[in-house]
C-alpha cells in the first residue's frame, strides 16, 4: 500500500530527527567535563557554550532540511512566526544543564516536531548512559530500538515517584506509602523514565516549558502512558505562552486515578 504525503514525510523527517539528535549528543558528549565558558541567563538558569554549539548544529541540520518549519529552542531567540506554522521543531539542546555543568549523567538531548500544538515525533538521547528515546505518532516508543511500556496497574498503589521534593513531599500524605526516587535532574528524562517502566508516576513543578517537555510527553503518551496538568488537562505546545504549571506523568490507568484524587484535593 503506499504511503501518503504526510506519511512519506514523516519517515522522512523522522530519519531526519535520529541522525541529527544522534549528532547533537555526540558533540554534547565530546564537550562534557571539559573547561567550558558558562554564564547565567534570566534570574538563574545556567547556560554554557555547549548548550549553544549543540542548539547551532540542531538549527543548521533541522531548518536547513526543513525551511518551512517554526523553530522553538530554549536557547534561541524566540520567533513569533512559529506561531502561523502548523508544523514546528521544539528543541532543547542540553537538557539538565546544571547536571552537565557539574559533571553528573542525567542530561539529555531532547527534540519534538510538533503538529497543531501537539508533538508527532520525539527524540530523547542521553549520551552517556547510551540511552535513546524515539517515539512517532501511532507507532509506539522505543528505547535503543526495543518496545517499551509504562509498568500496569491503577489506583493509588504505586512506589517509584520521582520529582521535585518540595512537590512530593507534599502528596505523600494524599497518595499514602511511596518511594522517593533519587531526583533527575533532566525532566525530559524523568518523564521518560516513566515511559520505559523504571518508574511508576513522575510530577513536575511549575514553571517547566514546552522544550523541556514536547518529546517525553509524546515518548510517555507511545508508552501507553499519559502526561497532563495535575488537573487532567492535555497540555498544548507552540502557544504564545510556554510555560507549564505542576504535571503528571504514568501509565493511563494510573494517571486516571492521580488526576480524579486531585481534582478534589487541589495542592495547597
Amino acid at each position: 500500500m503506499a504511503l501518503t504525503l504526510d506519511e512519506t514525510i514523516l519517515l522522512r523527517d523522522a530519519a531526519l530527527l535520529k541522525d541529527t539528535v544522534r549528532e547533537a549528543g555526540a558533540l554534547a558528549q565530546s564537550m562534557f567535563r571539559t573547561e567550558l565558558k558558562k554564564w547565567i541567563k534570566g534570574a538563574s538558569s545556567p547556560v554554557s557554550e555547549a548548550d549553544i554549539a549543540v542548539n547551532d548544529l540542531l538549527e543548521a541540520r533541522l531548518r536547513t532540511a526543513t525551511p518551512d518549519y517554526g523553530w522553538l529552542s530554549e536557547e534561541s531567540a524566540d520567533d513569533a512566526a512559529r506561531l502561523s506554522r502548523r508544523l514546528v521543531w521544539v528543541v532543547d539542546p542540553i537538557d539538565g544543564t546544571r547536571n552537565y555543568l557539574s559533571g553528573h549523567d542525567d542530561w539529555c538531548v531532547s527534540v519534538a516536531l510538533v503538529e497543531n500544538a501537539s508533538p508527532v515525533l520525539a527524540a530523547v538521547f542521553a549520551p552517556t548512559s547510551g540511552e535513546f528515546f524515539f517515539a512517532a505518532r501511532g507507532q509506539g516508543t522505543t528505547l535503543n530500538d526495543v518496545s517499551v511500556r509504562t509498568t500496569p496497574g491503577s489506583g493509588l498503589d504505586f512506589s517509584r515517584v520521582s520529582g521535585p521534593k518540595p512537590l512530593v513531599e507534599r502528596l505523600k500524605p494524599s497518595l499514602g506509602e511511596i518511594k522517593l526516587h533519587p531526583r533527575i535532574g533532566s525532566l525530559a528524562l524523568r518523564l521518560c523514565r516513566v515511559a520505559q517502566g523504571a518508574l511508576d508516576a513522575a510530577f513536575a513543578g511549575g514553571n517547566s516549558h514546552d522544550w523541556d517537555l514536547a518529546a517525553a510527553d509524546l515518548i510517555v503518551q507511545e508508552a501507553g502512558g499519559r502526561m497532563s496538568e495535575l488537573s487532567g488537562e492535555p497540555i498544548l505546545y507552540n502557544r504564545r505562552e510556554v510555560a507549564h504549571g505542576v504535571l503528571v506523568a504514568a501509565g493511563r490507568d494510573r494517571h486516571a486515578s492521580i488526576v480524579a484524587h486531585f481534582r478534589n484535593r487541589p495542592l495547597p
